[in-house]
């Protein structure tokens, strides 16, 4: 029998945090070009609909700096919790807004809140998580983005048949709904142990990976008591260390690891994707396509199938793979797009448009610049849309994990907000060539990957040092006889033989506290 509450299940709840963030990315792209939020706004163009596209990336920004803080001192799923009051709080001033101020204000309250989850969902997933499925599992974080963006745009897509103010602020009120679910189900999920670890918190970090790892919460399983003597070991090592400042992120031993998560963020906005997933609806338009609102539905789909082998296979596949294959898939799409635009493309002879180049009696290239979006928003969901959740987290110790990833989320956002802002007016200036520049950067991250990223599958947390630190160049990580065997597996089997005497000295210590409660708590 599968008990109910289990490493997926509570991963794919809190992933309701990723919901959160898919209706961001496609709380716009189904409404822009409805008449009637042009009317009510006034027809918001360039600069203009770049402020209300950007907005909630600002507010991410400030919420994912935010977040560390909050993380260490409240514990990674009450600050969660606090970060959906907030989306609530946005998200009911979008859906009342009489003008673009309220509006942007609204969606910067709201974009705190993603902030917040979207660097702290990652963290609490791969802290509960077995290291050999670890991927998969903080991967959901990206399934649950697809999921949103998905649900948000049928949503829209629904709303776009009325002929009220309702095709605008329905969809925004909906957004309320998970938010308000996770709220409410997190009080039954447990702390992450890692945090209880470095809160002294000994009985129930035990508690917590027995309920985790083994069906009957058995606190004696040699690998219960591996990973709990793993955990506390780390503990013991950072405390000695005598640092978990902010200096302490780009100081010599972790500057690596920190700027390595950082341009996992950014540069999986730098692909260029997001672009397509924001104004996808501007790109079918200049390509001459027609019901751009269906067509915009299929990327979505697409967008959400090609994220399931990834995150079935990424633990099998390792995070190299995957990012430099992706690169050049992306790139390579991008580059499509860019030549059938500058061969069959024409300026565009209606004013007062978001694009300045179009398409006109081509069937066959319009076709295929639909074909080539779709097949560049797959390679980025099989590749650098879940590593760029996953490897942060996993990659830099427990004592600066929560500063650590707060900066590589804020990198995102910050490559966001630049992004949504820049791209409409870069869309009327310099059109297809857009797409030349955004094929580049993939041509760059690819050589970024290859030369400085390291492999880090199947390794636990505490090990991250080790990869690290072993001076072979990153081509050759994740090889060698020295990989074969986790730490964790060997450190469990002397358990098992008793050679550390672990048994006797947990139940000494611990048993007592363990039997004194019930249930894994909040």
């Amino acid at each position: 029998m599968v008990r109910l509450l289990n490493v997926y299940t509570i991963s794919s709840f809190v992933a309701l945090g990723g919901v959160l963030y898919g209706f961001d990315v496609s709380s716009m792209s189904g409404i822009v070009a409805t008449p009637q939020y042009k009317d009510y706004y006034g027809n918001p163009l360039g600069a203009t609909q770049g402020g209300i596209t950007g907005a909630i990336a600002a507010g991410s920004l400030i919420g994912a700096l935010c977040s560390s803080v909050l993380g260490d001192w409240l514990s990674r799923k009450v600050a969660i919790q606090l970060g959906t009051v907030t989306w609530c709080i946005g998200a009911s001033l979008q859906a009342a807004s009489n003008g673009v101020p309220m509006l942007i204000m609204g969606r910067i309250i709201a974009g705190y809140c993603i902030g917040v989850t979207s660097t702290l969902i990652p963290i609490y997933q791969s802290e509960i998580a077995p290291r050999k499925i670890r991927g998969r599992i903080v991967s959901i974080q990206h399934f649950a983005i697809c999921l949103g963006i998905l649900i948000m745009y049928f949503v829209q897509y629904g709303c776009s048949f009325l002929n009220s103010q309702a095709v605008f602020r329905l969809p925004w009120a909906l957004q309320t709904i998970p938010a308000i679910l996770l709220f409410i189900g997190l009080f039954w999920l447990p702390r992450s142990p890692r945090w209880l670890a470095s809160k002294d918190r000994w009985d129930e970090v035990l508690r917590v990976i027995a309920f985790l790892r083994t069906p009957d919460c058995n606190i004696s399983d040699p690998l219960v008591l591996a990973e709990y003597k793993e955990i506390e070991e780390q503990i013991r090592i950072e405390r000695e260390e005598h640092s978990n400042s902010y200096r302490e992120l780009f100081g010599k031993k972790m500057r690596k690891r920190v700027l390595l998560g950082m341009a996992a963020q950014g540069w999986s906005q730098l692909t260029g994707v997001n672009m397509l997933l924001y104004f996808i609806v501007y790109f079918l338009n200049s390509a001459g396509i027609s019901n751009t609102l269906l067509a915009s539905s299929f990327q979505y789909i697409i967008f959400i199938v090609a994220t399931i082998p990834t995150m079935l296979w990424t633990d099998q596949w390792g995070r190299r793979t995957s990012l430099l294959i992706g690169s050049l898939c992306i790139a390579f799409w991008m580059y499509v797009i860019a030549g059938l635009f500058a061969r069959f493309g024409q300026p565009n002879p209606v004013p007062d448009q978001p694009y300045t180049w179009i398409i006109v009696g081509h069937p066959a290239a319009s076709r295929a610049v639909q074909a080539s979006i779709y097949l560049a928003s797959a390679s980025f969901a099989m590749s650098w849309g879940p590593i760029e959740w996953v490897y942060p987290p996993e990659i830099v110790p427990l004592r600066i994990r929560a500063k650590a990833v707060s900066f590589s989320t804020a990198t995102n956002w910050v490559t966001s907000f630049a992004l949504s802002v820049a791209l409409p007016p870069l869309l009327r200036s310099i059109r297809w060539r857009v797409f030349v520049i955004c094929g580049c950067l993939n041509v760059a991250a690819f050589i970024h990957v290859w030369f400085v990223l390291p492999e880090t599958k199947q390794r636990t947390l505490e090990e991250m040092d080790e990869i690290f630190e072993h001076g072979e160049p990153v081509w050759r990580s994740f090889t060698g006889l020295r990989y074969k065997t986790s730490r964790l597996d060997t450190l469990a089997k002397e358990i098992e033989r008793d050679k550390l005497g672990m048994h006797r000295r947990v139940h000494v210590e611990v048993y007592e506290h363990v039997e004194s409660k019930s249930g894994i708590g909040p």
